[in-house]
């Protein structure tokens, strides 16, 4: 995850860290942490399922959406100041602890406010693999690996989701997520050993509060925009002040400082808000204005899905030899079009169109701005704290976007 792109000189990888141990398979990798993208996206076709099963209307049982990315954006740079703090194991076996219980208050709860608990859980323990996984990574081929598993996972979630709530139950369907348990005891032979940089002073509580009270006025903005605005502003402005005091406290002063970082994870949000928007709105546009029904909808999405994940990759293996201005210019060239179409277009493929472009910018800027990200870090030990605070805006998207679906169509 260390190689950037431009001239030739940022072109080459950043020291990689210092370790006997030969890189964790990509493969755990990609197991450890794609799983999640299905069980994020499980929800998009049984809503009203799940809906009617708690007793509670359809935009009421968004809040599990919302939730969801709420939880796995506050989550992630949370996780990572703990990989950054004590290292790998106590990270992967807290998160392992999450998802499990999480899963099985999913599967037994009856009430909704229980449910959002365990979803919640979900996804907190989803960030922690999340970012065991990315600061395992270490290039932006490999990262372009976990990226497009994450774009066909994500892909297929919506219809695998419904397939297990049509033969089962659509709670079996919000426990896919579970498999990621499997790559747990691989990924911790192959790098349990591995520890933390010793932390340069004690943990900043503060610093961690006011980033998940600014990131859960941001998730609320949608649907409470003025109570949410005025949040963010304070939190914003308590946030500023505490990093000029503690610069190197839990968000770090010299990441902010950092043109590369800031540019990369706010285009990160960007692209992740409309690819999210784009999900959980295309099935009930394809009704809506083409006609469509529900499986030619779930059938079509899916292979758009598919097919821009999987050339998210291309995108990903080419960047060092493209430089970060062309990239970028890919991906906001190619994220407007998609945004565009979305908003404007009534024939079908026209928006199944739209969504395969939304996932394709979406994977290649997780997996190519992330390395860009990571680039700014001056040292190993901020190198969490990069991944983390980059990984909180792209899953910002993933709160704002089922929530401004809801906003615009669903609701």
């Amino acid at each position: 995850m260390t190689v950037t792109t431009g001239s030739k000189r940022s072109a080459a990888p950043a020291p990689a860290p210092a370790t006997t141990r030969a890189p964790v398979p990509v493969f755990w990798l990609a197991l450890l942490a794609t799983p999640i993208a299905a069980g994020a996206n499980a929800p998009v076709l049984i809503l009203p399922d799940m809906a009617r099963s708690l007793g509670v209307a359809d935009a009421t049982a968004a809040w599990l959406l919302t939730a969801f990315g709420w939880a796995m954006a506050t989550g992630t740079p949370l996780m990572a100041g703990l990989l950054r703090r004590r290292g790998l194991a106590p990270v992967l076996r807290l998160a392992a602890a999450l998802v499990l219980g999480g899963t099985l208050l999913v599967a037994v709860s009856p009430w909704l406010p229980l449910t959002l608990l365990g979803r919640c859980a979900q996804a907190a323990g989803g960030a922690g693999l999340v970012a065991a996984a990315m600061s395992l990574a270490g290039t932006a081929r490999r990262m372009g690996v976990i990226s497009a598993g994450f774009g066909m996972l994500g892909a297929s979630g919506p219809l695998l989701g419904r397939t297990l709530a049509d033969g089962a139950s659509w709670r079996l369907a919000l426990a896919v997520q579970a498999v990621a348990l499997l790559a747990v005891p691989a990924v911790l032979r192959h790098a349990g050993g591995r520890t933390a940089p010793a932390p340069a002073g004690p943990f900043d509580g503060r610093g961690a509060a006011l980033l998940t009270a600014l990131a859960t006025a941001l998730v609320l903005l949608p649907t409470q925009p003025l109570a949410a605005l005025a949040g963010a502003l304070a939190a914003a402005v308590l946030l500023t002040l505490h990093v000029r005091r503690r610069p190197d406290g839990f968000v770090p002063a010299l990441l902010l400082g950092r043109p590369v970082f800031v540019v990369s994870a706010l285009l990160a949000l960007a692209l992740s808000t409309s690819y999210f928007t784009l999900l959980f709105s295309v099935p009930r546009l394809l009704t809506d204005r083409a006609g469509w029904d529900a499986a030619s909808a779930g059938t079509g999405q899916l292979i758009a899905l598919l097919a821009g994940a999987a050339l998210s990759w291309l995108l990903a293996a080419a960047s060092a030899r493209m430089g970060r201005a062309a990239v970028r210019t890919v991906l906001v060239a190619a994220g407007t079009a998609a945004a565009l179409t979305g908003v404007l277009a009534s024939s079908g493929l026209l928006l199944v169109a739209a969504t395969a472009v939304g996932v394709f910018t979406a994977s290649a800027a997780n997996a190519v701005l992330s390395t860009h990200a990571v680039s700014a870090a001056p040292d190993e030990a901020h190198r969490p704290s990069a991944i983390g605070l980059f990984t909180l805006c792209y899953q910002l998207g993933g709160a704002f976007g089922p929530a401004v679906a809801t906003l615009l169509v669903l609701g």
